[in-house]
């Protein structure tokens, strides 16, 4: 028997976990992590938003960069009309534009190493994916903002570095969404029997 196409409703499960991510986050990255003398350094929002790639890459890989796209776009919807709900209308807008851009470019770097080594493809797009979100996120939400603005004081490599806190939050954000992006090859490896394109499993029916 052969396999059916997608439906529609394929997509509900993906989309409301990537609203819920998306909905968390953008409470979260309100809130500095006041624990270790991290607040500096890391919000919330780091530990959970990492989760909608991998959403994301489970869809592409299942249903193709089309239907991705389309699960990023109501999802997009759905987050945006939450985030207005839960947070200021700045974040809102910060988190709507960061989300769908970074998604469309996770989904197209994932498209272009699908037929690479199973781990290429999801790695690549998020760590890209999650450049371009941290950037834009940040720098919409809390550049000019006073409280995110003060100085912060680092040291790298030897180097004592001081910039605006949101810039030293930014930067630790993507750091971490790197480590989670290495994390998540683990469940990813685990679930590729799994989650297998459609074309595969009509192809084996």
């Amino acid at each position: 028997m052969a396999a059916r196409a997608w439906r529609p409703r394929d997509l509900a499960l993906p989309v409301l976990a990537m609203t819920a991510v998306v909905a968390v986050s953008n409470v979260a990255v309100q809130y500095p992590v006041r624990l270790f003398g991290l607040q500096d350094y890391l919000t919330w929002g780091a530990l959970t938003y990492p989760v909608a790639f991998f959403i994301t890459d489970l869809t592409n890989r299942r249903f193709g960069p089309a239907v991705a796209r389309r699960a990023v776009f109501v999802g997009f919807l759905l987050a945006v009309a939450l985030s207005v709900a839960l947070a200021t209308p700045r974040i809102a807008l910060a988190s709507g534009s960061a989300f769908l851009a970074g998604q469309l470019l996770d989904i197209t770097v994932f498209n272009r190493l699908r037929r690479r080594a199973w781990w290429r493809a999801p790695l690549a797009s998020s760590l890209i994916g999650s450049a371009l979100d941290t950037a834009l996120f940040f720098t919409i939400a809390f550049a000019g903002i006073a409280a995110m603005s003060g100085p912060a004081h680092y040291e790298v490599a030897g180097a004592a570095i001081t910039v605006p806190l949101w810039v030293g939050l930014a930067f630790f954000d993507y750091a971490v969404k790197m480590s989670c992006a290495l994390v998540s090859m683990l469940p990813y490896g685990a679930l590729l029997g799994v989650v297998r394109p459609v074309e595969a499993v009509r192809a084996g029916s």
